[in-house]
């Protein structure tokens, strides 16, 4: 599980990846407290989206006072997110960057299954802070859809599906999907003619009532039914 973006434009050239994953921050418990908070979160996603800023930018920016914004800018730093742009500033205002282009967690298992409740309640903070921003991304670009050229409006997607998949078998497709998305990260320079930063949000998760539709599928086959409560009943033996 992870989220990453492609960042803005270097003055300077940006090496090539190949068509790799990018430098990604792998969280352990302590790291994943230190970032779950939901102006850390958002102040770590416009830094890597928009570039280096200082705490007085960013606050206009997400409509926060500056002492709010510098106090969890450092908080950030100190747990390696963020850190100073040197060259840029003074003693007084300070310009911040992301460290990392994403955070990845490899096993959610290993916060959701944490014996410290506080770790636990972090992962859940962080994702639903998470599926907000990319919540406010989708209606921003819904709201301003109308003000981008005509090619941009046509190719812009809003696409759901429904698939029965294994957890193996939707393992295989998501790292598909990522392998597909990298070999298209640097396909178009960030100068090109006509070239914006376009978002890509991957979700992907079982629905419960798909699962007991499946049972009741599966039992019906055998000759049985299923309860609303997920019981597995013998039609023949009820009958008598």
């Amino acid at each position: 599980m992870s989220t990453h973006e492609v960042p803005p434009p270097d003055p300077g050239p940006r090496p090539a990846t190949g068509g790799a994953t990018p430098p990604l921050r792998q969280l352990d418990a302590r790291s994943l407290r230190g970032l779950a908070h939901p102006l850390r979160l958002r102040l770590l996603e416009v830094l890597r989206h928009d570039g280096p800023a200082t705490a007085s930018r960013l606050a206009d920016r997400l409509g926060e006072s500056s002492g709010a914004t510098s106090y969890h800018l450092r908080q950030l730093a100190s747990y390696g997110f963020v850190a100073e742009e040197t060259g840029r500033g003074t003693a007084r205002e300070r310009w911040w960057r992301a460290v990392h282009e994403g955070i990845q967690v490899s096993d959610p298992e290993t916060f959701l299954g944490h014996d410290d409740p506080a770790v636990r309640g972090a992962l859940d903070l962080m994702l639903h802070e998470i599926a907000s921003i990319h919540t406010s991304e989708l209606s921003t670009w819904l709201g301003s859809m109308h003000t981008w050229p005509q090619e941009w409006r046509r190719r812009g997607d809003i696409s759901d599906y429904t698939l029965w998949l294994t957890p193996e078998v939707a393992g295989e497709l998501g790292e598909r999907l990522r392998e597909v998305i990298n070999d298209y990260r640097d396909r178009v320079p960030a100068d090109a003619d006509g070239a914006a930063s376009v978002r890509l949000h991957l979700h992907a998760f079982p629905r419960e009532g798909g699962q007991r539709r499946a049972a009741r599928e599966e039992a019906a086959r055998d000759g049985e039914s299923v309860g609303d409560d997920g019981t597995v009943r013998d039609d023949e033996e009820e009958a008598t």
